[in-house]
């Protein structure tokens, strides 16, 4: 046999062959297996290099050759990636920390091929990792298994070699694939900006009727509890119940309404009476001032009868050369009440000149009569309004004062004699202003 051309294999491998004589096999084709895992810087220089490139990451080296100052560019990753390999090819302070750094990165993946026994587990177990491409860490925990064989880490090798080829290859093809997708990306975002636009349009026209809905589903509530509000109600009229009710308060209202009206009507009429009592009062009060003011001046004639004779003074008067004695002209009133006028003028010392007011004397005597007279005095209910109109022109004309009062009787003639004589009308320089009414 040319022991070129054979590998080299491990105990277990030749026992697991089966009742071998072994003494046929050199004593170099006898692998002796290390009875722990194997150190980064015990695997040969083909092993560490996709150890280091593979189990750590660009970050993780360029750390690394900060801490451990590596000599190469740190933008230089081939050259920090060869420096590695290098460092790790002997034990030292940088190959120890990435030992215990890959120990702890992949503990799981130590733990999951710590059940291999054999070369041929952690062989198989490894194809099982690459398949589902989980290959840093079983890469790492196969390389370093104490049952693998220098052939089992061929093979991984050739896996690891063959798939950054494969890797390399598709690199062109990615990278087309790429640029095509990052604009199909650039355009789905254009299509995605218009989409969400037309999202936002529809969403708020789709709350617009949420809202419109809502309100009518409100208002269908409010219209349905108004339905059965009313559907009560009839049940109500139609038993009979709800008109008895409405009966019975109509006559109560109707008996109230009789009340009210017959209230109504007593308030009415004692509005109506309170008004005639007014009335009779204001009525009463009037009557009773004219007769107090009559009965003043009626005190005053009396008052002024004990005296036999009053003398007229002549100074009171206008034109006093063509008067004799003291003249007043009476224009009006009842012929019957003039015997009773002049007695009680003559009690004054007055002489009294009397004038029906165009009832039987004449008005062309006005004039004549008037001249004479001091004064004149009209009782203005009992004459004519054509005597009434010229007494009071020629009165103006001559300066006589002319006294105007209301009423026929004697009461009304002795207090217009007494406004005379008691200086309330002035008589003195004979003023034409003074044309007064006496109050009833």
């Amino acid at each position: 046999m040319n022991e070129s051309l054979m590998p080299a294999l491990s105990i277990t491998d030749l026992l697991s062959a089966g009742n071998q004589d072994l003494s046929q096999f050199p004593r170099s084709y006898f692998e002796i297996l290390p009875t722990k895992r194997s150190k980064i810087w015990e695997l040969k220089g083909a092993n560490r290099c996709p150890v280091v490139g593979t189990c750590l990451s660009l970050d993780e080296l360029v750390n690394f050759a900060q801490r451990y100052h590596f000599s190469a560019s740190l933008n230089d990753t081939f050259s920090l990636h060869i420096e590695m390999i290098d460092r790790m090819a002997t034990r030292n302070s940088a190959s120890e920390a990435i030992q215990k750094h890959l120990d702890l990165k992949y503990q799981i993946f130590l733990a999951r091929f710590k059940s291999a026994k054999t070369d041929a587990e952690v062989l198989n177990l490894w194809k099982k990792c690459f398949a589902h491409g989980d290959i840093a860490g079983a890469l790492w925990a196969a390389l370093t298994h104490k049952q693998v064989s220098n052939e089992t880490r061929g093979n991984i090798y050739g896996d690891i070699h063959m798939h950054s080829h494969q890797m390399g290859a598709g690199q062109a093809t990615n990278t087309r694939r790429l640029v095509q997708l990052e604009k199909d990306y650039a355009e789905l975002e254009v299509v995605m900006a218009l989409q969400k636009q037309r999202h936002v349009h529809v969403e708020a026209k789709l709350r617009r009727q949420f809202q419109e809905i809502l309100a009518e589903i409100e208002h269908l509530r409010q219209a349905q509890k108004d339905m059965l509000a009313l559907q009560a109600r009839l049940e109500a009229i139609e038993s009979g119940r709800a008109i008895t009710e409405m009966g019975q308060r109509l006559m109560k209202l109707a008996v109230a309404n009789e009340r009210l009206q017959s209230s109504a009507k007593q308030v009415t009429f004692l509005e109506q009476a309170l008004q005639i009592a007014n009335g009779k009062i204001a009525e009463l009060t009037h009557e009773c001032d004219v007769l107090t003011a009559e009965r003043d001046s009626l005190e005053i004639l009396l008052q002024s009868s004990s005296v036999s004779n009053v003398p007229c003074n002549p100074s009171h008067f206008h034109n006093t050369s063509q008067i004799k004695n003291c003249c007043v002209i009476c224009v009006g009133g009842h012929v019957t009440q003039f015997p009773k006028y002049r007695l009680l003028a003559e009690q004054l010392g007055i002489y009294l000149i009397h004038h029906d007011g165009g009832q039987n004397d004449a008005l062309s005597r006005l004039p004549e009569m008037i001249s004479r007279a001091a004064a004149a005095i009209c009782p203005t209910d009992c004459i004519s309004q054509a005597a009434y109109y010229r007494m009071k022109r020629l009165c103006k004309r001559n300066g006589k004062p002319c006294l105007l009062f209301k009423g026929n009787g004697i009461s009304g003639f002795a207090s217009a004699l007494t406004q005379v004589f008691s200086d309330q009308v002035n008589l003195k320089g004979g003023v034409i202003e003074l044309l007064k009414e006496v109050a009833d």
